[in-house]
């Protein structure tokens, strides 16, 4: 692992593995000083959670932040980031930098054209000590995490952004990740960052859900396993090695019902809360992400002490702050003067120097590919779903992957929306291009992946079977839901009160009611074709037929259609 010089290892050992445990005795200037082993020490953790490579300033609604009183405050951009960590940093000498995963993955241009490098470049430049990670970091594979973390160049694209990648500072965490050949660790499952002579311990990991989030093909060779169950394990370790103030990085966390900041306004029952409710009392806080909302919440542990559960929004718009009391006697946080808060990132302050020629940098060496015109639209393009699930920029989507693969006869298509990113506006944006001008930036901004597009034979049944797995039961007994978007060719009404498994009806392509004995031919992306978001149903097409890269399917569409009027919807319908 490349990690800074600053760091030295040393081994605990695991009933599965030997695992290098690696201790950092903290920056320059911190408080190191262990002889006085009485009185406390004050930690401040700072957490920053699904960055997604937003290190340009996010624009729209994603670079803005809603306060409590209704009112709104831009936010984000990597150079207001580093001052805002910097001014933190000074107020606690004992400071602490650290991630909740999907950091990098799913991102604009400027940092996905250079398969992420500039963000992990400025988490190094803000002084990351250790991230969880994410479903997003396992996008390109997990060889590719592992480049990441230790460096040197693309296998494919090798070094664009700079002759050289040396790598990550900070080792990303998997405690829950390992190998299926030997059950072993694939990630480091746990990271010990000494402060003020005392050590605090950080567990991290992505959710259980990964093999659902990306596509299969790229961590075939991992498991992911439950993680409370891996939480309590490493705790357990930690504690019995002497590590006593403990905290839990996690990506996993919960809707909200609106709020502010640090508003708990998180829906009861998610599955963040259940895991922060949950996991080993020793573990004295939770930070989450992946839910992309904003909430700083306390939960009562098993052993009925307060803990906070807190998560700050996406795209870099707020720092999670959390301030422990440690006693240097027993090692043990001081659960009752625990603070916590989530810190907006206003663009009010100057921007970090060194930050800002890194992306002046990643900007200058992307513009001639991201400010390329590909297309026009007549309005906005969004991806809000309607009550019943279809969105203007979902249907456009879709109907540009149908004729993409009109060739290998397919008469629909369905697009994942996780998959869907962010919205075409008809405004320009701050490069100038001009309002309605679409520029190959914008539409990779929608769509990152480089998903493979792939035609299949499937069954009427099939179909309809796939249709219902677009509603499954979590555990706590809500039901998730995920509506696919359609393209032109397939209409169907779904009821809100019919039991999972028999919610859709009336099902029809080309308005002829679908024969469940039929065949035909539907266009998929790789990871719905891998199974991807539950959706087992699809790995049961033949007649695989491979096509384009959906990104090159959409920007076709927008070529061909200038002025693009966004798809009505309605595809889909919903009864109570």
């Amino acid at each position: 692992m490349r990690l800074s010089t600053r760091r030295t290892s040393v081994l605990a050992l695991t009933a599965a593995a030997a695992v290098a445990v690696t201790v950092n005795a903290g920056p320059a200037g911190a408080d190191q000083s262990a002889k006085h082993r009485g009185g406390t020490v004050d930690v401040r953790l700072i957490g920053i959670n699904d960055l997604h490579g937003n290190v340009e300033p996010p624009s729209g609604s994603s670079g803005r932040v809603t306060l409590s009183n209704g009112s709104t405050v831009d936010a984000g951009g990597a150079a207001y980031n580093a001052t805002h960590i910097k001014a933190l940093r000074a107020q606690v000498k004992n400071s602490i930098v650290v991630g909740q995963g999907d950091l990098i993955g799913a991102s604009p241009i400027v940092s996905a054209l250079f398969h992420d490098e500039p963000t992990v470049e400025f988490l190094n430049d803000v002084g990351m000590d250790a991230t969880a990670a994410g479903n997003h970091e396992f996008d390109e594979g997990y060889r590719e995490l592992l480049r990441m973390q230790h460096g040197g160049c693309h296998p494919t694209d090798g070094c664009q952004f700079e002759e050289t990648y040396d790598g990550a500072d900070f080792p990303f965490l998997g405690a829950n990740v390992t190998l299926a050949k030997n059950g072993l660790p694939a990630l480091p499952p746990f990271w010990v960052e000494f402060r003020g002579g005392v050590p605090v311990g950080f567990i991290g990991m992505p959710l259980k859900d990964v093999p659902l989030l990306v596509d299969p093909n790229g961590i075939q060779e991992l498991r992911f396993g439950d993680e409370i169950t891996a939480a309590d394990e490493y705790a357990n370790l930690l504690d019995a090695a002497g590590v006593k103030s403990i905290v839990l990085l996690v990506h996993q966390g919960d809707s909200t019902s609106g709020g502010g900041p640090n508003d708990c306004s998180t829906v009861a029952g998610g599955p963040g809360e259940l895991i922060a409710e949950r996991v080993s009392p020793k573990i004295d806080a939770v930070f989450s992400g992946h839910s992309h909302q904003q909430y700083n919440c306390t939960v009562t542990d098993p052993a009925g002490n307060p803990r906070p559960f807190i998560e700050g929004l996406a795209f870099g718009r707020e720092l999670s702050v959390v301030d422990l009391k440690i006693d240097r006697r027993t090692r043990e946080v001081i659960r009752s003067a625990t603070r916590a808060e989530n810190k907006v990132v206003t663009r009010d302050v100057a921007p970090d120097p060194e930050v800002q020629a890194l992306i002046d940098v990643a900007k200058a060496k992307s513009g001639p590919i991201a400010n390329r015109q590909v297309g026009t639209i007549a309005r906005d393009l969004l991806k809000a779903q309607t009550p019943a699930g279809d969105s203007a920029l979902g249907n456009a989507i879709a109907d540009s992957q149908l004729a993409a693969t009109a060739g290998n006869d397919a008469v629909i298509a369905l697009m994942n929306p996780g998959g869907v990113r962010a919205d075409l506006t008809f405004a320009s944006s701050p490069n100038g291009e001009g309002d309605g001008v679409v520029t190959y930036g914008e539409a990779f901004t929608v769509q990152p992946f480089g998903n493979i597009l792939q035609t299949v034979t499937l069954t009427g049944a099939n179909i309809e079977a796939a249709l219902e797995q677009q509603w499954k039961a979590n555990a706590d007994g809500s039901v998730k839901q995920t509506i696919l978007q359609p393209s032109a060719g397939l209409a169907y009404t779904w009821s809100a009160s019919a039991p999972i498994g028999s919610k859709v009806s009336d099902v029809t392509i080309g308005g002829t009611p679908i024969d469940p004995a039929a065949s035909y031919r539907v266009t998929i992306n790789s990871f719905l074709q891998g199974g991807g978001d539950g959706f087992s149903e699809f790995t049961k097409g033949t007649e695989v037929t491979g096509g384009g890269i959906d990104l090159d399917a959409f920007i076709a569409f927008l070529g061909a259609n200038p002025d693009l009027v966004p798809p009505a919807t309605g595809r889909i319908t919903t009864t109570p």
